[in-house]
C-alpha cells in the first residue's frame, strides 16, 4: 500500500516527483491558493503560475485537474492544479486529492500542497490521497498499473493524528475494495472467513466461525436455505471487539453472499456480471472492525457477517420452499433471488442476543434502491427517526452520500404469506427497498434499535473512475460504519 508521512517544513524544493495543488476560480481562470506553500511555488516558477494555468484552460472547478511542467524551475518534474471550486468542504478536498493522485499512477513520490489550515482538513487531504492511489490489478499478466509509492501531505505537525487515521481509514476501505473486486471463484465463503481469520489476529479481535454443520445444529434456516445450492457451503462468521472503558455495545451485520446468480430465480445475463460486489456488507463490517481496533473508540463492537453463496443446482431451495429461521419464524421462499434479507435475518437475531444498544446491518440488498437512489448514494431505514438521523449524518461526516428513507407500516400486509409467518417478497411491484427493509424489521427485537443501510448502488462503480473513487469495488459504508463506532460511544448516537 502506499505509504504516507506529515512534512510541516515542505518546500518547493522538496525531491519529489509531482507537486499537487488546489485552485479556485478565479475573474479571469483558475486561482491556486490555500496553502502558503503554493506562494513559494509560484515564485519558483518566476511568478506564472497562475498565467500557465489560465493558458492551459484551468476554471478550478471542483475535480478539475490540470498538469504543467516546471522545466526543472524545482525538483518536481510536474504540478498538478486540482479545482476545489468555489467554497471546498472536506470531502472536496479528499475528492480533489483523490484526482490528483490518481492521474500519477506510478510516480514515485507525491506532495500534496492542499489547504490544511485544520487537523480536518489535512486529514481530509490525506485520505483522498490514499484512496486515489489504490489499484487492483493483481490478475493481469501484462503490464500493470503501479499505484503512487508514496505521499508527502504538507500540513501543521499537529495535524499528525489526523494523517494517521486517514491511513487507517484507507486500509480499511482498501481491504474492502479487494476484496469486493475479487473474482468469486477465489472468494468462497470459506475464503472470506479466513481472510477474516487473518485480520483478527492482525487487530486483536475475538473471532469465531460457525461453518455448515454448526448452521444446521443451531437452526439457522436462512443461511442454509441460501447455501444449499451451492458447492461451497455457508458460515457465519463473528468478529468481537472489546474496550475496557465501554459502557455500549454496537452490533454489525453484513450481507455476505460472494455470488449472487439468483438461485432458482436466475437472474438475467447482464445483471449477474458484477454480482461478485454482493459480498460487500459483510465486507465493510471487517473493514471497519479493522479499523475501530486500530482507533480505539471506547465502545464495544461485534460483527456478525452472513456469508453464503447463492447458486441453481438440484439441491437449490425452490420458490414455495419454507425455511424455519434462527429464532423460530418461518418464511415462505416466493424469490430465491430475494437471498439477502434470508441470511441477513439469521445474523440479525444472533446479533441481538449479544444485547447491543444499536444494531446496524450494511447489504448490497435490492435493486430498488438504485432506481429510488442512483448508484452513488445509500438508502437508510431505521425503527427509530433519531438513529435514522444519526446515520445519515455519521455517513455525511464520513464523506459518504447517505439519505434516509421510511418504513412505512402499510406495506407489511404484502408480506402475508398463505403458509408461513411471512414471505421474503411482496406481491406488490413498487417500493422494494423499502419493503425489504420492513422485512428485516420483523427480526430485530423491539425495542432493540436498528438501522439498515442498503448499499446496492454505490458499493460497485460500473463507470469511469472519478474522484477518489475506482472502477469496481468502492469499499463503501466502512467509513460510515466507523463514525457510527465513534458517535456510540461519545454518546451521540
Amino acid at each position: 500500500m502506499t505509504s504516507i508521512s506529515l512534512d510541516s517544513a515542505a518546500s518547493a524544493d522538496l525531491d519529489v516527483d509531482a507537486i499537487v495543488i488546489g485552485v479556485t476560480p478565479g475573474t479571469e481562470g483558475a486561482s491556486p491558493g490555500g496553502h502558503p506553500l503554493t506562494g513559494a511555488l509560484d515564485d519558483a516558477l518566476g511568478g506564472r503560475l497562475t498565467a500557465a494555468l489560465t493558458a492551459l484552460g484551468a476554471t478550478g472547478k471542483a475535480g478539475e485537474v490540470t498538469k504543467l511542467p516546471t522545466l526543472g524551475a524545482v525538483p518536481a518534474g510536474v504540478v498538478v492544479a486540482v479545482g476545489l471550486g468555489d467554497e471546498p468542504d472536506e470531502e472536496t478536498l479528499r475528492r480533489a486529492a483523490g484526482a490528483a493522485v490518481r492521474g500519477l499512477a506510478g510516480t514515485r513520490r507525491v506532495l500534496v500542497a492542499l489547504p490544511a489550515g485544520t487537523p480536518a482538513q489535512t486529514g481530509a487531504a490525506a485520505l483522498g490521497a490514499l484512496l486515489g492511489a489504490y489499484a487492483f490489478d493483481g490478475y493481469r499478466t501484462g503490464e500493470r498499473t503501479e499505484p503512487v509509492a508514496e505521499l508527502v501531505v504538507a500540513g501543521d505537525a499537529g495535524h499528525a493524528d489526523a494523517v494517521e487515521r486517514a491511513r487507517v481509514l484507507a486500509a480499511s476501505v482498501a481491504l474492502v475494495r479487494d476484496l469486493v473486486n475479487t473474482p468469486p471463484s477465489d472468494l468462497s465463503p470459506d475464503d472470506f472467513a479466513t481472510v477474516a481469520q487473518r485480520v483478527a489476529g492482525e487487530n486483536r479481535l475475538a473471532i469465531e466461525v460457525l461453518d455448515e454443520k454448526a448452521l444446521v445444529d443451531g437452526g439457522y434456516g436462512g443461511l442454509i436455505g441460501v447455501g444449499q445450492g451451492s458447492a461451497n457451503p455457508p458460515c457465519l462468521i463473528r468478529l468481537a471487539y472489546a474496550h475496557p472503558d465501554a459502557t455500549r455495545t454496537l452490533a454489525l451485520v453484513g450481507k455476505g453472499i460472494t455470488f449472487d446468480s439468483g438461485g432458482l430465480s436466475l437472474k438475467p445475463a447482464d445483471s449477474m456480471d458484477w454480482m461478485k460486489s454482493d459480498m460487500g456488507g459483510a465486507a465493510a463490517v471487517l473493514g471497519a472492525l479493522a479499523a475501530i481496533a486500530k482507533l480505539g473508540p471506547a465502545v464495544n463492537v461485534v460483527g456478525y457477517m452472513a456469508m453464503a453463496e447463492n447458486m441453481p443446482s438440484g439441491t437449490a431451495q425452490r420458490p414455495s420452499d419454507v425455511l424455519h429461521l434462527y429464532g423460530g419464524k418461518t418464511v415462505e421462499v416466493l424469490n430465491t433471488d430475494a437471498e439477502g434479507r434470508l441470511v441477513l435475518a439469521d445474523a440479525l437475531v444472533r446479533a441481538a442476543e449479544d444485547s447491543p444498544d444499536l444494531i446496524v446491518d450494511v447489504a448490497t440488498l435490492t435493486g430498488a434502491a438504485l432506481v429510488a437512489l442512483g448508484t452513488r448514494t445509500t438508502g437508510v431505514m431505521a425503527n427509530d427517526d433519531a438513529v435514522r438521523e444519526g446515520v445519515v449524518a455519521a455517513a455525511g461526516r464520513a464523506g459518504e452520500a447517505a439519505w434516509g428513507m421510511p418504513l412505512p407500516a402499510d406495506l407489511r400486509k404484502g408480506l402475508d404469506s398463505a403458509v408461513a409467518d411471512l414471505a421474503n417478497i411482496s406481491g406488490e411491484r413498487w417500493g422494494g427497498m423499502l419493503t425489504a427493509g420492513v422485512f428485516l424489521k420483523e427480526f430485530v427485537p423491539d425495542g432493540v434499535k436498528w438501522a439498515h443501510l442498503d448499499i446496492a448502488g454505490p458499493a460497485f462503480h460500473k463507470g469511469e473512475p472519478y474522484g477518489y473513487t475506482p472502477k469496481g469495488g468502492t469499499g463503501a459504508a466502512a467509513r460510515t460504519l466507523v463514525q457510527v463506532a465513534e458517535d456510540l460511544a461519545a454518546g451521540s448516537l
